[in-house]
């Protein structure tokens, strides 16, 4: 167990580094800080001077160390748009993308679990065939239509919710419904996957011949032995919703890392995008590992390969 935890640490370790260093490469590729951040009348003097400030007249590889030793440390430089720390300003705009990550996981559970074991039971009936259709139109329809009909139909036609902005509880229930569509039909669908790999086992048969009622095999032998699994999908949902609620953000004026970032891009804020990208891969990674490790010491059946 300690030698898999340590292998797993390693191979995070590893993907972070990777993240960090594509950061690095694409800010080097799509653009040149000294232009963005010296007016086009700048004389050349002001721009040497700049970029020798910047340590941009080093070679690439020296650069890249010295980058990737701040970001260690924390330290993405400062916002060219707001002229504050990079890292700052993510951490304070975390924790309304983790507020509406989890409302959405949340919502997400409460329709997609039950919605995967009933028509893993029901399978083949049209209770399993309403509740798939259900499930393969939540993943198809794209974030910003889902979010524009929600806004049309709830706070435009019936008044009964804010259209957009960050405050009670009432504000997070657009977004995080938007969001749940998705990570909802995901999740039923590998429950209901799951379920039915269970309802296959020898015990479950073994339960039914020996005269067990329906209910008590459902959640005693297959809710409980699928529990684990379940978590997981759920847990890597999570991560998923956090890093990938950009356009939701942007829709809703919801004030999370996903907005940053976006109107990071479009004034080219370089420091703070790598910030937010890093920081959501961060995030991705630590929620993926708290996984395996959960996995991996709740279920003897797992290899630790």
């Amino acid at each position: 167990m300690g030698a898999y935890i340590v292998r797993r640490l390693l191979q995070s370790l590893i993907v972070i580094l990777g993240v960090i260093v594509i950061t690095f490469i694409i800010s080097r590729v799509i653009g040149d800080p000294v232009a963005l951040l010296l007016p086009p009348e700048a004389s050349p003097e002001q721009r040497a001077y700049l970029t020798k400030d910047l340590g941009l007249d080093r070679p690439l590889y020296i650069q890249l160390v010295v980058y990737v030793a701040k970001v260690m440390k924390g330290d993405f430089g400062h916002s060219f748009r707001h002229q504050e720390s990079a890292m700052k300003l993510v951490f304070e705009r975390l924790p309304a993308s983790l507020y509406l990550s989890f409302v959405a996981v949340l919502l997400a559970i409460g329709v997609a679990i039950p919605l995967g074991i009933i028509s893993a039971i029901k399978r083949g009936t049209i209770i399993d065939r309403i509740g798939m259709t259900i499930a393969l139109f939540g993943q198809s329809i794209p974030a910003f239509w889902a979010g524009i009909m929600l806004i049309f139909i709830f706070a435009v036609q019936l008044h009964w919710l804010p259209p957009s902005g960050y405050g009670g509880f009432k504000y997070v229930i657009l977004p995080a419904t938007t969001l749940a569509f998705f990570v909802s039909a995901a999740t039923a669908r590998l429950t209901r996957s799951n379920v039915l790999d269970a309802l296959d086992m020898d015990y479950v048969r073994y339960a039914r011949l020996k005269g067990v009622p329906e209910f008590v095999v459902i959640t005693r032998h297959v809710i409980r032995n699928t529990f684990v699994t379940i978590f997981n999908i759920v847990a890597l949902q999570l991560g998923l919703v956090i890093g990938g609620a950009v356009i939701t953000e942007f829709i809703f004026s919801w004030p999370g890392i996903g907005r940053l970032s976006l109107e990071s891009i479009y004034s080219r804020d370089y420091p703070v995008i790598q910030a937010t990208v890093v920081v959501a891969a961060l995030i991705f990674v630590v929620i993926n590992l708290l996984v395996d490790i959960v996995y991996i010491a709740t279920d003897p059946r797992v290899k630790r390969n």
